[in-house]
């Protein structure tokens, strides 16, 4: 049972070293924003359209396939006598850096409007690259969410403009999103001479003179005679190096 853990935990390793580490840039989304420079620079406040709003800083959670989930509030600034709007812009990134879906809530006047779950996809014989996927998504959502909000009657301008406000902070998220490359993979430079592998020696040992050899048929570079007798490795022998280490091939 130990054995088969170790093996499904350097499975998973593997995996996940495949993409880099996906993360936002809030410096280069505050500034485009205009800066954290509101609320002990946790927000930014900006114009657009006439109206004021103002943008909190991303929280963000990975997700089990190694993305990122990103949560952004947003509210209209309404006035001192007035009660400030609020939405909430939601998305998913995967692991390779592209959004996989979006949603958004606004809540005016004491009335909740959510748009649907809007998935990244591509239609029948499209491909989408990741930059026209972003695109498509921030088109679908804002489309819901401004048909819903139409059907609730708003008039006043700086809530019409809520939804334009939302895509805007989307494209500057999408801008933001940063995939880190991934570690470079460790190479064993270091070749144990043929004369430390003999029969007698530990699994590991006759392991290293096996590997050797078989580099050898394939390289055309001899690397001495196999020990006599040397029984092939068994699968758990097989793996000794990769548990253990490099140093585990030195040592019997």
């Amino acid at each position: 049972m130990k054995f088969t853990a170790i093996i499904l935990s350097l499975l998973v390793t593997s995996l996940l070293a495949t993409y880099g580490a996906v993360s936002i840039d809030e410096e280069v989304f505050g500034k485009s924003l205009g800066g954290w420079t509101k609320r002990d620079k946790a927000a930014a406040e900006y114009s657009l359209s006439g109206s004021t709003y103002r943008t909190y800083k991303p929280e963000t959670s990975a997700t089990p396939e190694g993305g990122i989930f990103i949560s952004v509030r947003i509210d209209h600034i309404r006035g001192w006598l007035s009660s400030d709007d609020h939405a909430i812009l939601e998305i998913t990134v995967s692991p390779k850096g592209s959004i996989s879906s979006a949603q958004s809530n606004i809540a005016i006047q004491g009335k909740s409007i959510t748009s649907e779950v809007i998935l990244s996809g591509a239609g029948a014989g499209k491909v989408l690259l990741a930059p026209d996927a972003a695109v498509q998504v921030g088109t679908d959502l804002i489309a819901d969410l401004s048909a819903k909000l139409l059907r609730e009657n708003i008039v006043e301008a700086g809530r019409v403009s809520f939804p334009a406000v939302l895509r805007h902070n989307y494209n500057k998220l999408f801008q933001a999103i940063r995939v880190d490359a991934p570690p470079a993979p460790t190479v064993a430079t270091s070749i144990v001479p043929p004369s430390q592998c003999y029969a007698g020696a530990s699994p590991c040992r006759r392991l290293c003179h096996a590997i050797q050899a078989w580099v050898s048929c394939h390289s055309g570079v001899g690397v001495g005679p196999s020990p006599p007798f040397a029984p092939p490795p068994s699968t758990s022998e097989m793996l000794c190096p990769f548990i253990f280490g490099t140093q585990a091939t030195l040592n019997p």
